[in-house]
């Protein structure tokens, strides 16, 4: 079973304050790169997983789907996602992604946002939601960039003339790893790049976009607070095709 942070009151708070917490998908560093991905999503039934506060569900209803489901192991995320949507064409539940199963051909289209470095059986994921897509569909989801989970504490030192140095932490090792972020204590499971996309070929998926986010200029002039994400990519952002 998932470990279920969200729904400690530490880290709930601390996770409500972020800017893309209060400010949806605009507020989101990558959901420009993702935004380019989705296909036309009028009249497809969309599956959400790990869909927070449902700003991504909401999204798929405004751009045509025909309906959606948002899932979510936090009892806090999917009572505000609820309170937030008026839209019987959305539905939303409390599921483990590690458990979940979904019916055979039953969506047209998989999104999750930042959530399946939480999960530790990804191989065992991944083949459940190529079952549950019909052919053609496609899946977009975002981790954070294993190289951004793998640095040593403090994360980051300087070099004498005052560059980050941004030291891994046994990046060929792989498995569970727990940091202090927002709370302490917070497991997450580190996977290589190739090991993401390998478990997304052997599933069956076709590779159609990899990006490893890093802000464009007009994101540094919009927000120089970012040029620290030219040293180390911090989202990985996969594209696939059922």
């Amino acid at each position: 079973m998932s470990q279920n942070i969200y729904d400690t009151a530490e880290f709930f708070a601390g996770y409500s304050a972020m800017r893309r917490s209060i400010e949806g998908l605009e507020g989101a560093a990558e959901w420009p790169a993702v935004r380019a991905q989705l296909t036309d999503l009028a009249g497809k039934r969309v599956v959400d997983l790990g869909c927070g506060f449902g700003w991504f569900a909401r999204h798929a209803r405004s751009a045509g789907a025909a309906s959606v489901l948002g899932l979510d192991i936090s009892q806090n995320m999917i009572a505000r996602a609820k309170a937030d949507t008026q839209d019987d064409a959305i539905t939303y539940g409390i599921a483990d992604l590690e458990e979940l199963e979904l019916p055979v051909a039953s969506f047209d289209f998989a999104h999750s946002s930042l959530a399946f470095h939480y999960i530790e059986n990804f191989e065992r994921l991944v083949t459940m939601v190529h079952r549950a897509l019909v052919p053609g569909s496609r899946f977009v989801f975002t981790i954070e960039h294993p190289i951004f989970m793998a640095p040593r504490n403090p994360g980051w030192s300087a070099d004498a003339d005052g560059r980050r140095i941004w030291p891994l932490d046994s990046y060929a090792l792989e498995g569970r790893r727990t940091t202090d972020w927002l709370a302490k204590g917070v497991v997450k499971y580190h996977r290589r790049l190739s090991t993401t996309i390998n478990a997304l070929v052997s599933a069956g998926f076709a590779i159609c976009h990899v990006e490893e986010w890093a802000p464009s200029e007009q994101d540094l002039a919009n927000h120089s607070e970012w040029a620290e994400e030219l040293d180390r990519p911090t989202f990985l952002l996969v594209a696939a095709e059922r």
